[in-house]
Formats: C-alpha cells, structure tokens, sequence
C-alpha cells in the first residue's frame, strides 16, 4: 500500500488540538482544542466533467466550517453517533454537550455538567440507541439517546478508555493502571482481560488505545489494545487465549480501525538512531503484519480518524489537520482484454470482483467470500477463496465472471500463479499442481488426441518441496506431505507455459517443469531476492 499526505488545515490563532473524529455515514469531521475550540468541517471534492483530476486526486475544499460555541475549557473528548447523525463532545470541567443538525447549522440539543470529574472518554454502541461515558474519578453513565440515564455505578479505579462489543452486550473498561475489566451491559462485572503482550516488559506502562471494530461476521481480530510502550495485542473476542502480539516500537498516542476492520492504524513517537523524534503513523493488518510507514511533521499527533471509503485518514498534530491518501494493494489482473480486480465495501462482508473488457466496455460482477489470491493468464483467472468447511477452493473463470472448472484442496495456499495450462499454489513446505480443463482447448481436435494419449489433463500433483521428483514415477495427492516442515521453505512462485518456478527462503530456484515428466534444477541468486518474474 501507499500512503502520502494529501492536505494540510491550519486551525486559527494556533489552538492546539486534543480530539478528532469523522462521521463516516455523512463525512462530517470535529475536532476539538484547547480554549473551547470545537468545530465541525466538511470536504467537498471539485468535480464535473472539465475537471483534469478524479477521484482521490481530485481537489477539496471546505463546504462547511462551523465553530459551535458551548465550552469553555479543553475540549479533550468528541464522538459521533452515526445512526442519528448527533455529536456529543466533552471539556476539561466536564460539561457534555449533545450537538444536532437543524437547516445545514449545528445546534445545541442537550447539556450536561456534574461538576465533579472530567470526562475521559466516550462510546456510542452499534445501533446508536446508547451511549457510555466514564469519568476520571471511575463513575460511568450509561444513557440512551433520547438523553435518559439508563444506570450509573462508580467503579473503584481511575478510568481512561470504555469500549462496547460489537453486540452490545458487554461493556470493555480501561484504567490508569493498564488494566482493562469487563462488565456485561448492566453493569455487572463479568472479568479482568488478560494482557498477553506485556508478559516481558518491566517498568510502568498506559493504556494508549482500545478501539474494538463493530462491524458484523468479522472472524478476523477486531479488539486493539495498546499501550503507549508501542505492545499491542489483537483479538477476536475479550476473552481469546491466543491473540496476536504486535511490538510497533512507538510511543503510542492513539489507534483507530477503518471502517471495515481491515487496517489498524498506530499513531506516535518514534526515535531514530540520531536520537531524534519524529511522528509516525504504522498500519497493521488484523493479522498483525505491518503494511506502511507514514511519517508525519509536527510534535506529536493527538488523533487520527478514517474517512468512509478508507481512502482517507484525518490527523490532529498540533494546530493543524493533517489529510493523508491511501491507495491499497488490490488484487487485479488482466487477460483476454478484461481487466480484473476486486475491491471492499463497508456494507458487505464479502469482496467484490469486476471484470471490465477494455474494448466493448462491458462490466460483470462477482461476489466472493474469503477471497486470498487473484491470479490470471491469457484466457483465465484465477480465484483462489476459503470455503466454510476449512478447505480451500481454486476457481478457474472466464472473462465474464463464469466459472469453468474448480478444484478443492487440503491445505491453505500461501502463495498461487496460474499459466495457460496449470494452476499451481504452494504452502511453505509442499507444491500443489492442477493440469485444469476447458472447454476452448477440449474443442481442438490435435490437444484433444494429446489429452487421449497422455491423460494429463485434470491431473493434480503434490509434491514436498525437499523431495526430488523422479521420471517414470505416478505422483499422487498426499496432503500429509505438507505436515512436514522443510529446512528450505518456500517463499515465492511463478509459473510460465513451460514450467513453475519456485523460489526458497535460501535463494536456490527449484524449476518443475509441468508439461514434461516432472525434474529440478537449482540457480544460485542473491539473497536479496523475493520474488519471481515470469512472462506468461
């Protein structure tokens, strides 16, 4: 992925900011700072049919700048409720307002002040029906959006963070101690999260960020937590044994998941060798591995926040709004004239593949689950998905989206090619081949009498990456071979028309040739190789 600053707001008279958040339903932005600053902005991309830039390179201006006027103090907390298009913020002095739309103008709707504690953070559940709000001194409020107070109950500890689950149901509190206890929707005490990615680090560490992504059907990690030493850990639910352990090696300021779930974002401090300090952000996908770097100017970013389409990231730094453009790695191809490619959108779960043909401008779409590989070659693409049962499914498809032959298999793909031909996908220990059929080349008479005459078409193979094929040999589908860790595993793949290369973590290619009876040849290369390049 590549992501680069794209635009840059300076807020008057230097207010420093403390809070930002996007409302992804309606694209409004708040951001709040110190010496009551609260305001609401809103881009408008220039568009029409004379403009030379589209889409995200397209220029944007502010269609709406309103400061709303009720605070006094720092205002340290906003948060939207997107269902009812409402926006609640908070001060120093602990005064909460509730902000509505009325004829294009925010207005004031509700007001609150206890005039005891300040208000750490807020959280609004799935449905937009309820609200959470904690306060230092360990009260929390739940109340509903009419503005009723459901319940209240003080907590003893001093609490920075709450989160609801994604069904809202329980109830994830964060405290000054690096603690995180969950209650059930009521109030009740259900638990103490287990913190695994502290387990070798000493001294005293903050919570920096509890972000939990409420989208549906997500069986991905979708609970952050991190802690300002840079550890986080990610989870499926707030009692999963086993998370993933990220060490992002900032201090943490803030974290936010994109509107899908799909890319978590760590804002903070990082130190280079000269001893200098610099803001980042780092994006991690919810299998904890690290996709970009962003580097950001100023002294240090107090909020980040996602646009809808997650295209778009909003930084508070300073006295500024930084914007910053993300172009993500699609996975597309193209064959027989047809561009192909697949892409999300927040109101499904599963990914959606376009097939375009360049010449007649026709498009036909697909909709496909647990999508892992695209691949294609001149009459084919290729998809390769997880199905419900654990296995593993190879498509093969035409231009128009129509499947022509499939395959299910065992083991889970790491890596995939297709050529005119095979299909091939490899794990890191073991080679996985298909000689697929076609209805094109079942339709030629002489590929035909090759087909009677060798009876390779259909033919699946798999092999060990350390065994060494010999001529003369039936080879059949084991998939136990792949439970066999090699010393060399496999690190990238390629395939031609003549033969599948694979290449191995030390450098050496190991060349199956797929037409001819299977045999290896080794070419020693640099270790700064990771990839293959093959015409097809």
């Amino acid at each position: 992925m590549l992501v680069y600053l794209s635009k840059k707001i300076a807020i008057p008279n230097g207010v420093l900011l403390r809070c930002i958040s996007w409302n992804a339903s309606k694209g409004y932005i708040a951001c709040g700072g110190d010496d009551g600053l609260l305001k609401v902005l809103k881009l408008e991309t220039q568009g029409g049919k004379d403009a030379r830039l589209k889409g995200l390179a397209a220029p944007s201006n502010l269609c709406m700048n309103q400061s709303l006027e009720a605070h006094e103090g720092r205002v340290q907390v906003v948060a939207w409720n997107e269902h009812h298009i409402k926006l609640t913020s908070s001060d120093e002095n602990g005064l909460i307002v509730v902000w509505s739309m009325y004829k294009g103008t925010w207005y004031e709707e509700m007001i609150n002040n206890r005039n005891k504690s300040v208000v750490r953070h807020m959280s609004w559940n799935k449905d937009g029906k309820k609200i959470c709000i904690v306060y230092e001194d360990g009260l929390v409020i739940v109340g509903s959006v009419e503005g009723s107070r459901i319940w209240a109950k003080e907590l003893k500890m001093q609490l920075n963070f709450v989160q609801w689950s994604p069904d809202g149901r329980y109830l994830l509190f964060g405290n000054s101690k690096a603690e995180i206890h969950i209650y059930d929707n009521l109030g009740n005490h259900v638990g103490k999260m287990a913190i695994y990615c502290l387990s070798s680090v000493t001294g005293a560490v903050q919570l920096a960020g509890l972000d939990w992504y409420c989208g549906k059907g997500h069986q991905d990690p979708s609970l952050a937590v991190c802690f300002d030493n840079g550890r986080a850990q990610l989870m499926k639910y707030e009692l999963d044994p086993a998370p993933i352990k990220v060490d992002a090696g900032i201090m943490v300021s803030c974290i936010k998941w994109n509107i899908d779930g799909k890319l978590l974002a760590i804002a903070g401090t990082q130190t280079s060798s000269q001893e200098k300090e610099h803001n980042v952000v780092q994006f991690y996908n919810p299998l904890g591995q690290h996709l970009h770097t962003l580097r950001i100017p100023g002294r240090a970013v107090s909020g980040i926040t996602w646009e809808l389409n997650s295209l778009r990231i909003a930084l508070a730094v300073d006295c500024f709004i930084y914007f910053a453009n993300i172009r993500h790695d699609y996975k597309w191809g193209y064959f027989s004239n047809t561009v192909v490619y697949s892409y999300s959108r927040p109101d499904k779960l599963e990914k959606t593949l376009l097939f375009w043909n360049t010449l007649t401008n026709e498009r036909y779409y697909k909709a496909v689950k647990k999508l892992m590989f695209l691949e294609t070659c001149k009459d084919y693409s290729l998809m390769v998905t997880q199905s419900e049962d654990q296995q593993y499914s190879l498509l093969l498809c035409n231009d128009l989206g129509t499947p022509v032959d499939s395959r299910y298999i065992d083991i889970e793909p790491h890596y995939a090619c297709i050529s005119h031909t095979h299909v091939a996908v490899a794990t890191k220990n073991a080679i996985y081949t298909w000689h697929y059929r076609t209805s094109s080349r079942l339709a030629s008479s002489e590929v035909a009498y090759t087909i009677l005459r060798k009876g390779r078409e259909g033919k699946e193979l798999l092999l060990h990456v350390d065994e060494t094929p010999l001529d003369g040999v039936e080879h059949t589908v084991e998939y136990q071979k792949n439970e066999k860790r090699s010393v060399d595993p496999i690190c990238s793949l390629c395939a031609s028309d003549k033969c599948l290369v694979v290449v191995s973590r030390s450098c050496d290619d190991h060349v199956q040739h797929a037409l001819a009876p299977p045999t290896t040849s080794r070419v020693e290369c640099q270790e700064s190789c990771s990839a293959t390049h093959c015409q097809k």
